[in-house]
């Protein structure tokens, strides 16, 4: 079975982000603002996602990053991949920090869009990505 056609939760059911039915993912809720081409989530993450000790793993906070700049895309359309994602990391998140994750569209040109992602613990920035990102749909 493809999602070919799906929308919504019958879609993402099983992002490994997003995906509330996906039991062993971080099932984090994003927020779009459609006005401000702006999303969000607050999260914190327990010890099954730790890379060393008591610190998330940066590939988890990679994967925050992504999903922040996809679902900032989404405020102009639906179906998004990324093509490139650039990652600096500034302070380590421990395990349990509350993490403030916002993501900003930047450019739009035809199908091919720039964005950028936050991840802030206590208003401070601990790591921040760029994207391009690719519209599968035509409404991108």
């Amino acid at each position: 079975m493809t999602n070919e056609g799906l929308t919504g939760v019958e879609a993402d059911g099983q992002c490994f982000v997003c995906g509330r039915l996906n039991e062993r993912g971080l099932q984090a809720v994003f927020q779009v603002d459609r006005d401000r081409q702006q999303s969000s989530c607050r999260i914190a993450l327990p010890d099954g996602f730790q890379g060393w000790s008591d610190m998330v793993h940066g590939g988890i906070l990679s994967t925050l990053l992504d999903e922040a700049c996809i679902y900032a895309c989404r405020s102009v359309g639906e179906q998004f991949v990324t093509a490139e994602l650039t990652v600096k990391f500034r302070k380590p998140v421990h395990i349990g920090d509350e993490m403030e994750i916002v993501g900003d569209l930047l450019e739009q040109r035809k199908r091919l869009f720039k964005a950028r992602a936050q991840i802030m613990v206590g208003g401070v920035v601990h790591a921040e990505a760029t994207a391009k990102v690719f519209a599968l749909d035509e409404k991108g």
